[in-house]
């Protein structure tokens, strides 16, 4: 008689064999890698070529540039307007966002696609309708100046281009986490005899703080940035209504090529830093939210 053959032994499974079976992206450090290449590639060498050309100014040459009386006329223009922007898109995005999100109505559909109209619209475009619509014999503008009100070539222009491109950031962020809130909670928080203000303070409120605050930060930054919608409209007087990307662009029309980079960087560490604290703001929200 032949001999029996062996029986195979059962081999152990490999521990995360099955699981790196079962992937279907690459791995992490393949894709860790194309990430830091391409922020490097998009973002961190175009800025660390900003900083090198910064450098090349003396100490003296650099605070000049950047501290002339009319470049500090243009950061209090180009913050304060986004900054008053931005809280009025953070108080009617978040208005827009509930009527879209808890109501019906005719026409519901076109009004929520007429929020992302600033995202399509070129802003060269979006500058030119709001300057003929705020000038003074403009559909609107011909209204306020009578009573010597003047919206267009003034900071109040400014204002107004800065609200109409930054409203979808803040709609568009809310939106989904309204959308998605607990409407038991509500009906709860309403059953133990809480007021429509209390159910809305107390209950909603904290659940689309970080996003709110997202919002916020999304259009603040934009606003910051922004310069085709607010060239035609802000009248670009010196000390008045001239923002800054228009003073880094009259630095660059001249060759001065190291004074606008100057600038530029003063803009990047001032916008950097208040995001740094609005993401630390969203963070301490988060953890208290968790917390409760």
């Amino acid at each position: 008689m032949s001999a029996a053959l062996p029986l195979p032994i059962a081999q152990a499974p490999v521990p995360g064999a099955a699981r790196r079976s079962r992937r279907v992206l690459p791995g992490f450090h393949l894709t860790l890698g194309y990430t830091i290449f391409y922020l490097s590639l998009i973002v961190l060498i175009p800025l660390t070529a900003l900083v090198f050309k910064t450098f090349s100014l003396s100490w003296d040459a650099f605070w000049m540039a950047v501290t002339s009386p009319r470049v500090l006329a243009s950061y209090r223009l180009t913050f304060g307007a986004s900054l008053l922007a931005a809280v009025v898109n953070l108080f009617f995005g978040l208005l827009v966002a509930w009527v879209l999100v808890r109501y019906e109505f005719p026409g519901k559909k076109i009004m929520d696609a007429l929020v992302d109209l600033p995202f399509a619209l070129p802003t060269a475009v979006a500058g030119i309708s709001l300057t003929a619509l705020l000038a003074g014999n403009g559909w609107i503008g011909q209204f306020f100046e009578p009573y010597g009100i003047q919206l267009a070539f003034t900071p109040k222009g400014v204002v107004i281009a800065l609200i109409f491109i930054g409203l979808p950031f803040v709609v568009r962020t809310v939106q989904p986490v309204l959308a998605d809130a607990e409407k038991e909670l509500e009906e709860a928080a309403m059953c133990l005899g809480a007021t429509r203000w209390q159910t809305f303070a107390r209950v909603i409120l904290p659940s689309i703080l970080p996003a709110l605050l997202t919002g916020f930060a999304l259009a603040f930054a934009r606003a910051i940035g922004e310069y085709g919608s607010v060239i035609f409209i802000a009248g670009n007087m010196p000390m008045v209504s001239e923002i800054t990307p228009l003073i880094i662009i009259g630095k660059l029309e001249q060759y001065d090529y190291a004074g606008a980079t100057a600038v530029a960087l003063v803009m990047l560490m001032l916008s950097f830093s208040m995001l740094l604290i609005i993401n630390g703001l969203q963070a301490w929200q988060r953890q208290r939210s968790g917390a409760r």
